[in-house]
Formats: C-alpha cells, structure tokens, sequence
C-alpha cells in the first residue's frame, strides 16, 4: 500500500466521483480506477460502491477513510517539518472557520500569511464549529477558528480569543421587546429562527434550553447571519445570538438579555496538540494580531474616558 494510492482514495471518497477526482488528482480516470482497484485487490474487498452518477463508500471503505486521512496527514507534517528544519516553510494549511465570528479578520490573516509564506498552500473551509473541532482531531484542518460548545476532543488545543453574552434578537413589535430579560420558559412555546446542528449558536442554545429542562427546537434553520436577520425583521420568530450578531441591525431589531446561566459565546482557536510548522505559523500570527488588537482598543478606550474627564 502506497501513500499514493490512498491520496486517490482520500479523493475519490471526498468527491464521490472519479471524473471529479482525477481532475484534482492531475491524472487521468483510468489510471485513477486502476490505482484504486490495486488497493482493493490488496485488501481484500471493495471500497466504493459505483454506479453511474456517484460512488459510494461500503464499510470496508468507510473504515479505512479515517486510518488514511491520519496516515496521509503525519506523512505530510513529517514532511514539513523536515523542510522546517531546513529553513523552508512549505505544504498545505488548510483553515477553518464558523462565519460570522468576529475578533479576526480572517481574509487579512489569510493574506498575510501567504505573501510571507508562499511555499505554503492555503486552503479555507466554512462550516459549524462541531465539524471544525472534529476535523482538528481526526487531521484533516490544521487551524480552527470556532465557538466553545462544550468539551475538547482528545488531541486538540484551544486558545481563546473572545467572549460575549448571548442575547434574544427579536422584532420590535413582538412581546418579548418589551422586557428587559427573558428567561428560557417563555420561549419555549416561540417560533425560534436558529443555525443549523454543528454552529456555535446552536449549540449553546441547546445546552441551555437542556439546561432548563427542556429540548431546543428551531422552526425556521439557516446557515448564515444575514438570513436569519432578515426572518427575525419579519416577524417570524425570535433567535437566540450573540450581541455581535444583534448589532448588526440596531435600528430595527431589538435584542434582549438572557439569564445569566445562558452560556457565553466564546471564540477560540483550535490547533493539534502537535501542529505542523505552517499551522504553529498562522496560530502564532493570529494570537498576535489579536492581542495587538486588544491592547490598542484599550489604549483608544483610556484615551476616550480621559477625554470625557476633561470636558
């Protein structure tokens, strides 16, 4: 078994198409097929059930996806770190991020880094903070960037940015503006407008409702900020979120404090307990920038009271 053929593999499995895969892979489709059909000769079984519009993994195959990703991202941080040590930093860096996160600006970073690092492909997946995590453990994100949900898989480092209260956004016709807190029991019979399983909102919006003893159940899910605002501005139900995301409509939403056993939001970084060069590159980077960041909005902060004592 070569390192090769289980990158095809990895491929194929990812795209569920061999065209597709041997476009990436940069081969053609019959050598791709012959490749994989080398490896299921040698173990035995096939890997993939085929038909003519898709492929599909059979549990053998869904079995040594895993194994191969883990064995394919050690040959790569092996191969990194001996290029470290030779005073070059190449491979791949592929981050990941919950959208909407605030305390980066993640384009920025991105760009920085590769004008000081363009040996290094950068690669960026958006998706919620529960498959981000997974995805630092299993090898297959180098860097992170979620919300807290709760606990960290083993492997898996976090460094924590930011924290904020969760807040319920609602329009300002709807009963609940007219409080100045709401407690969990009187939204459980609201229509809820909410993130998908796997996002941070989510997640801390069912522990907490869990929490008060009862199941969290949005009525209208979506997978961005900006659609939920705009289900929020029509009245079509109330959406538990961090202030941040409340301030991005001030003028027409209204948004009101929860208790304070509602979990915070909390953003952090997550990297493997052993990152490769690259990643321990960009995280350093990060934590950087945004400690910078901290201090100066402190310093503009003083700056401000000291102006407001004077006059």
């Amino acid at each position: 078994m070569e390192l090769r053929q289980l990158e095809h593999f990895v491929t194929v499995a990812d795209e569920r198409h061999f065209t597709r895969a041997a476009e990436l892979l940069h081969i053609s489709q019959s050598g791709l097929s012959a490749s994989i059909r080398a490896l299921e000769i040698e173990l035995g079984t096939s890997l993939f059930i085929r038909s003519t519009r898709r492929v599909e993994l059979t549990a053998a195959g869904q079995a040594l996806l895993a194994d191969a990703l883990r064995t394919l991202a050690s040959a790569s941080a092996a191969q990194n770190a001996v290029a470290a040590v030779r005073g070059l930093m190449r491979g791949r860096l592929t981050v990941g991020a919950e959208p909407c996160l605030g305390s980066v600006d993640l384009p920025a970073e991105l760009a920085r880094f590769r004008t000081a690092n363009q040996g290094v492909e950068v690669r960026l997946r958006q998706v919620g903070s529960v498959e981000l995590i997974e995805g630092v453990a299993s090898g297959t994100t180098d860097v992170a960037l979620v919300v807290v949900t709760g606990d960290t898989p083993p492997g898996v480092r976090l460094h924590r940015l930011s924290s904020q209260k969760m807040v319920v956004l609602c329009h300002p016709d709807h009963p609940v503006a007219s409080l100045t807190e709401v407690d969990l029991e009187t939204l459980r019979a609201e229509p809820l407008v909410g993130f998908q399983a796997g996002w941070g909102a989510h997640m801390l919006a069912r522990r907490a409702f869990a929490a008060a003893g009862f199941e969290y159940r949005a009525a209208l899910e979506v997978n961005d900020v900006h659609p939920l605002l705009e289900l929020v501005g029509y009245n079509l139900g109330v959406a538990i979120v961090p202030t941040s995301f409340a301030q991005k409509r001030p003028d027409d939403l209204v948004a009101v404090p929860l208790p304070a056993s509602v979990p915070e939001w909390t953003v952090a970084v997550a990297v493997a307990d052993e990152p490769s060069p690259a990643a321990s590159a960009f995280l350093e980077q990060l934590l950087e920038d945004v400690a910078a960041a901290r201090t100066g909005a402190e310093v503009l902060g003083a700056a401000d009271d000291r102006v407001g004592t004077a006059a």
